[in-house]
């Protein structure tokens, strides 16, 4: 068995198959029946859940009875580094796909700027007013959501920014969502950072991502824009893309880059800890309470409450699980 298959919620003790690899991790050689009791859960959901970590790898069944039916075995999980490595490398080849999708939207808009400037559901817009109109629409006809991947460079005014500003509050007040991927440098941007800033103080949902591969803004899924450089001079060039297979495809990159990406809390955080620190992340990610950090260490209790509140603050992380992910991600452990 592999860990290929991994999928991220085995690492959400808010799921179910969180709850039960939680539990398991807590209670080595656990039954299905005290596992249904810990995780609050019927012990067919339990069984089912436990079946799919076995074909996944993340959990062992041990026959100690004799019998065919596995409520009876005895149930271990596996070490959560383990598991925390695979669902990275798992999250590196996704990353890898979405920058395959980028390229092949690049070759789509050159396919495009070679016929008639437009391909079905597409529209080559190459006029900066027009670039800047059709994003107003965008948002102003968003009654849910606006997805956005901001990249460098950033070429807009001050007065551009401030009026971003505007329109993104007054659509917010209406309860439009706003979620954003930034590159991880944008904030030092002297114009566009403090407009980012003022964004998610203002609501928000930002996170960043090492090198984002392109630039996009998603309403609803009614409207997609891609911004690109233009080929043949200075300024930008943007796809405008309607429903269609397109505009899915384009939705399902966001989000698999949403998942990638960390929270923009994260952002200027110093990535150097101490040894301590390192330990104490690595026994929380294996699912250990704070009593059981303090004894393993020698520590206090409240001095290991104070830092497992501050690092999950600086990993922008809600769970234990969530942060030991976040850490390998940044290479702590």
């Amino acid at each position: 068995m592999t860990l290929g298959g991994v999928v991220h919620d085995v690492l959400e003790p808010d799921s179910e198959r969180g709850r039960v690899y939680h539990c398991l991790v807590g209670r080595p050689r656990a039954r299905v029946p005290e596992l249904a009791r810990e995780a609050g859960l019927d012990e067919e959901a339990v069984l089912a859940v436990l079946r799919d970590l076995a074909d996944e790898g993340v959990a062992v069944a041990f026959d100690t009875t004799d019998s065919a039916d596995d409520r009876d075995h005895a149930w271990e999980a596996l070490p959560p580094a383990r598991v925390v490595e695979a669902v990275l490398q798992h999250d590196a080849l996704r990353q890898a796909a979405a920058r395959r999708a980028g390229a092949e939207l690049e070759r789509l808009y050159r396919f495009a700027r070679r016929d008639t400037g437009s391909y079905g559901a597409l529209e080559v817009v190459d006029d900066p007013a027009e670039v800047l109109a059709a994003s107003h629409r965008l948002q102003l006809a968003a009654r849910h959501q606006v997805r956005v991947i901001d990249v460098p460079p950033y070429s807009g005014s001050r007065a551009h920014y401030l009026d971003q500003e505007v329109l993104q509050r007054r659509r917010m007040a209406a309860g439009v969502v706003y979620r954003a991927i930034y590159q991880g440098c944008a904030f030092q941007d002297p114009v566009a950072g403090p407009n980012m800033a003022r964004m998610i103080e203002a609501g928000e949902q930002a996170r960043t991502l090492d090198e984002p591969p392109l630039k996009l803004a998603i309403g609803d899924d009614d409207l997609a824009i891609v911004t690109l450089r233009a080929d043949d001079g200075p300024g930008v060039v943007s796809l405008l893309i309607r429903p269609s297979g397109l505009l899915n495809a384009l939705s399902a990159v966001f989000e698999t880059l949403w998942r990638l990406a960390v929270p923009a809390s994260m952002a200027g955080v110093d990535p150097r800890i101490d040894e301590r620190d390192r330990r104490i992340l690595t026994l929380m990610a294996g699912g250990a309470t704070d009593d059981a950090i303090a004894r393993r260490l020698g520590l206090g209790r409240r001095t290991v409450v104070r830092r497992v509140s501050t690092l999950l603050a600086h990993l922008g992380a809600t769970t234990r699980f969530q942060a030991g992910v976040q850490a390998a991600r940044r290479g702590w452990l």
